[in-house]
């Protein structure tokens, strides 16, 4: 296991906002952050903790309080996402650290990604997970076949669609918030919509460990989730990547139909108009929604203030 080692000791000012804030979405584990939290704190000292407790029924919220984190309580379950999404707007760090709660994520693991996502310079920095370190059998196969619908719809190659560990500009993030489920899909959503708006996505191997506790998630229920999102953030990247190959099959289809009944019947048949209707009216809307999406995007606003970059260097001033 590598030493922590990033930056100096000093405890976080309550003055002064940090540089990095570490996002803990958390739905009872209390178990998990008992050991979490003291080892995350020594690995990296400057770092603001927050914990978004989703209405959990143990004591997650006490556990935070006696490790002296910041924790902040919904009154119900509300969702991981809705977690992340809260938590993102209340933390004060100009980078964003998520993780998960469960104990997968190491400690060490972070304050090597911290490391990588200043000396890479990209926006967003995600830990990737080895065959290895996935959750069983088909949850990995389940993941390799996301990150190939992933790369092929985005056009680049995606390595983990779903590790829920990742750095990231915090301005960049903010910007995709109303774009985020509230369930357990938000890396997905993140990956692409940075994808479609030109910023830059790295990946770096990270070794992770079996969860402490249980799991609160159902593999059919989620992996049916992961790729309704999948073709929802595919609409919102490339409507035309979806509708395309649907119009086209479509097209085959009522060709071949009209080559039989035409060779068999020597006629020309109602179904196989309507398929080519359909097929063209596929098309029209996969290209009417690529203008929507492309007139969405070019006029997003956004402010450059927060770009951590920027933070740092005007602390070094300050300093």
């Amino acid at each position: 296991m590598s030493s922590c080692r990033l930056g100096g000791h000093s405890p976080v000012s309550e003055r002064k906002p940090p540089e990095v804030s570490i996002v803990i979405p958390a739905f009872n584990e209390a178990e998990s952050l008992d050991d979490l939290l003291p080892r995350l704190r020594t690995c990296v000292p400057d770092a603001e903790i927050l914990v978004v407790d989703d209405g959990s029924t143990d004591n997650t919220f006490e556990v935070c309080e006696r490790h002296g984190i910041r924790c902040h309580r919904h009154p119900y379950n509300m969702g991981n996402g809705a977690s992340v999404k809260d938590g993102a707007r209340r933390a004060r760090g100009c980078i964003l650290v998520f993780m998960d709660a469960d104990g997968q994520h190491l400690p060490e693991q972070v304050a090597r990604l911290l490391e990588r996502f200043r000396a890479t310079d990209v926006d967003m920095l995600v830990g990737a997970r080895s065959w290895s370190g996935q959750a069983g059998l088909l949850r990995g196969m389940g993941n390799r076949i996301f990150n190939w619908m992933a790369s092929w719809m985005s056009g680049h190659s995606v390595k983990d669609l779903t590790s829920g560990l990742r750095v990231v500009k915090a301005s960049r993030f903010r910007e995709f918030l109303h774009l985020m489920p509230n369930g357990f899909s938000y890396p997905t959503t993140s990956t692409m919509a940075f994808f479609r708006s030109g910023y830059t996505v790295g990946y770096e191997p990270v070794d992770v460990r079996p969860r402490r506790g249980t799991s609160h998630l159902n593999i059919w229920r989620e992996g049916l989730r992961f790729m309704l999102i999948i073709f929802k953030t595919g609409t919102i990247y490339s409507p035309l990547k979806l509708f395309a190959p649907v119009s086209l099959f479509l097209f085959l289809v009522a060709s071949g139909l009209y080559a039989y009944t035409y060779a068999t019947q020597g006629r020309f048949t109602n179904m196989a108009a309507l398929l080519y209707m359909t097929s063209l009216l596929t098309f029209m809307i996969g290209l009417v929604s690529e203008q929507i999406t492309n007139l969405m995007f070019s006029h997003r606003e956004y402010s450059e203030t927060k770009d951590p970059g920027k933070c740092r260097d005007q602390r070094e001033n300050e300093n």
